[in-house]
Formats: C-alpha cells, structure tokens, sequence
C-alpha cells in the first residue's frame, strides 16, 4: 500500500481540496495537523520554499501546492476522475481555478479588513462575483455535468464564505444578488457534506477572528 501523509489545517479551503481529492478517490492516509505558530520540521523540510500547507508526501516525495496536489492526486492514484477527460474541458477547468487563484483574495478582504481598503476590496470581489454568477448561468457546476476541478478550486466560495459572512456581518452572496452562484454554493454543500469539516465547528473558529462584531 502506498505510504500517503497529508500535512495540513482543519480549518483550511486549501487543505480541504486535498482532502476532498483523496477522499474521492478512496486513497488512505494520515493526516498530520500543523501549527502555523510552530511550523513542524516535517513541514519546514517538506516545503522549504513558501513554508506553508498543504503537503502531501507520497513515498517519501513531497508535492505542495494545493490545486498541483489535486492534480497529481488525480493522475495517480484509481479512482473517479476530478480532471474532465475532454482536453477542451480540462482547459477550461484550469482557466477557471487560474483565475480563481488570482482573484479570491479580494473576497478576504473584504471580509477582513476595514475602511478604504475594505471598500476598494469590495469592488474588486464583486465584479469576480459577477463574471462568477454569469458563468453559472444555466449551468449547476462550472465544467461538465459533476462536480470537479474547477468546483474544488472554488471551494472557498461554498461553505467558508458562508461561515466568513455569517462571522464578520459582511454579506457578500445572497439569492438575491448572486442567484446562480448562491445556488451553486448550497449545491456544494448539500452534495459534498461528507467530505466538508463541521460548520458550526468552522463558525466558532473564525469567530474567534470578529471579536468586535455586533451581537
């Protein structure tokens, strides 16, 4: 049997896209829960460059990146495919996590910060917001008639989102502005439940972070 590690956060979209791809596949594995305030030699020496999770170490070989372990998952081990088999399909899927990579980060600043940079952030997140929901049009996932890479790489939409808005008090999706989208996100969840962590366990997590929300 193949020697599987996973270095990673409960708490992380990014390790739980690991998570969801080894699961899918069926592959077993030992989880290894890191702490950022005290990185771990193994993480240190699994990933010397960014220092950061998730790693997954196969055989004594060492992948980072979340959405390259995802591929690599994918081409490796038996399973259902995450990657579509069309080359077409397979290329949008990357285009859309691509752009995901490079724009998300504007919705966590509008979650987390304030004032100017808040507001300059919230311009930003919702015209990704817009190209997102346009996207969906008609459609339940972004590629293909399942969920897959491109669903995996916009997991911090679907239920962290949800808990980030429900923690800071900052509305950002709702059925009203972002129908497809928000339909898309209760989909996720709905269909994912048994490879996603506890809400109300995330909930209290990042509450942690919004002490001065109003009650």
């Amino acid at each position: 049997m193949a020697d599987v590690k996973f270095l990673g956060l409960w708490y992380s979209p990014f390790s739980h896209r690991v998570e969801w791809a080894l699961k899918i596949k069926g592959v077993e594995y030992e989880f290894i829960e890191q702490d950022l305030q005290n990185k771990s030699p193994l993480l240190l020496e699994s990933n010397p460059i960014h220092k950061k999770i998730p790693v997954l170490i196969h055989n004594g070989k060492s992948i980072c990146e979340s959405m390259v372990i995802v591929e690599y998952i994918d081409e490796t081990f038996e399973g259902p495919s995450i990657l579509p088999k069309d080359p077409y399909d397979r290329a949008l899927a990357r285009f859309w996590v691509k752009f995901l990579e490079d724009q998300v980060a504007a919705v966590g600043k509008t979650i987390f910060l304030k004032g100017e940079e808040q507001e300059k952030a919230k311009k930003e997140a919702c015209e990704m917001l817009k190209i997102l929901e346009n996207e969906l049009k008609d459609k339940k996932y972004f590629v293909g008639d399942k969920f897959g890479f491109a669903d995996i790489g916009a997991n911090v939409l679907a239920i962290w989102l949800g808990v980030f808005e429900e923690a800071s008090g900052v509305p950002l999706v709702t059925s009203e502005n972002y129908p497809n989208l928000y339909a898309w996100r209760n989909e996720y969840c709905n269909q994912n439940k048994e490879y996603l962590p506890s809400r109300d366990e995330l909930l209290a997590h990042f509450q942690a972070r919004f002490p001065a929300k109003a009650k």
